[in-house]
């Protein structure tokens, strides 16, 4: 029985083995099916990507110099427009604190040529009006008392409201 055990345990071994090949060989195979595949896949994206790339990579190198200079010119000119600003600002606040200091002026000036004016009607009323008006009533009693003095008192023609035309004028 030993004899017979021992064949069948070489058998089962020899059977096993055979397994094992034939298990190998269908991995080998599978793997190197999967093996040209990947390669014929890394062809193409290799023919067809890597250009691509290429092109990718010299457009940046060509484009990065540009946009350096495009981002520093943007900078320069905001900065630039920023100053311009503030003085434009400056500037314009300074002329509207010096208008507004002489529309003050003009209408402080306005006021006292206001005020003189009024002054200068009054000291003319007060000068000129009132001794016009005394001297005319003087002359007009003067005027009167010669008339009566001399006895040539006239009669004055009335109009339609019985008042002599005369004492109608201010």
């Amino acid at each position: 029985m030993d004899d017979n055990l021992l064949k069948f345990f070489i058998a089962a071994t020899a059977f096993a083995v055979v397994l094992q090949v034939l298990i190998l060989a269908g991995l080998y195979l599978a793997v190197r099916k999967t093996t040209q595949k990947l390669e014929a896949l890394a062809t193409e994206v290799h023919s067809k990507a890597l250009p691509t790339m290429d092109t990718v990579q010299n457009f940046l190198t060509d484009v990065r110099p540009k946009l350096d200079t495009l981002t520093t010119n943007l900078s320069e000119s905001s900065t630039l427009v920023k100053h311009q600003l503030g003085r434009i600002d400056a500037t314009l606040t300074d002329a509207m604190d010096r208008t507004r200091l002489q529309v003050i002026r003009a209408d402080e000036l306005l006021s006292r040529t206001m005020n003189r004016v009024e002054e200068t009607s009054d000291v003319v009323h007060k000068t000129v009006m009132s001794p016009l008006r005394q001297v005319n009533g003087l002359m007009a009693a003067l005027s009167t008392g010669v008339d009566v003095f001399l006895g040539q008192k006239r009669r004055h023609p009335k109009n339609g409201a019985g008042v002599p035309q005369d004492e109608m004028f201010i």
